[in-house]
């Protein structure tokens, strides 16, 4: 059976697997050795804010959701301040906490995710993507240099420093 693949807007009802999956990516940044998401967030109440403001999305395989990301448009203040020079300075949408749950990781949703996210983008007139992760997170940092994004420099984000992404689509 083939799958079905779509990108939504997450609803409350996603709440509690979107957590579960949250924590799943956790404890990986952990095992990996990776500072980030080791402090207590994101947390449930993180995940509530984002259903709330409408800014979270889930990737669903066969109507069961196994990925998660918020995306929000124009609005990171710490992207104003940083180290380095973005490739545009027109709108623009945030990806923020990308997480894959366990049972599938590792067999390219978070790659999808960012398609998905980009195609999003496209469809409603925003033609850059920018996104900030740990020096430490080797996965992400893979994904999003197969996926052409460009190094812009550093941010300050959750009392850190995180290289800054960019890509033009």
């Amino acid at each position: 059976m083939k799958s079905e693949i779509k990108f939504r807007k997450a609803t409350q009802d996603d709440a509690d697997i979107i957590w579960k999956i949250l924590q799943q990516a956790i404890e990986r940044r952990r095992r990996d050795g990776s500072l980030q998401w080791q402090n207590g967030y994101p947390n449930p109440e993180t995940v509530n804010s984002d259903i709330q403001k409408q800014i979270g999305y889930v990737l669903t395989e066969n109507d069961r959701v196994v990925a998660y990301c918020a995306v929000l448009l124009n609005d990171e203040p710490a992207y104003e301040n940083i180290e380095g020079k973005w490739l545009s300075d027109g709108d623009f949408n945030v990806v923020h906490r990308v997480a894959v749950s366990d049972e599938v990781a590792g067999k390219g949703y978070a790659t999808e995710i960012f398609r998905r996210i980009e195609d999003f983008s496209r469809q409603n007139g925003i033609f850059s993507v920018k996104v900030d992760t740990n020096f430490d997170n080797a996965a992400m940092l893979h994904i999003l240099k197969k996926l052409g994004y460009t190094y812009c420099g550093e941010v300050y984000l959750s009392g850190g420093v995180r290289k800054a992404f960019e890509k033009l689509i």
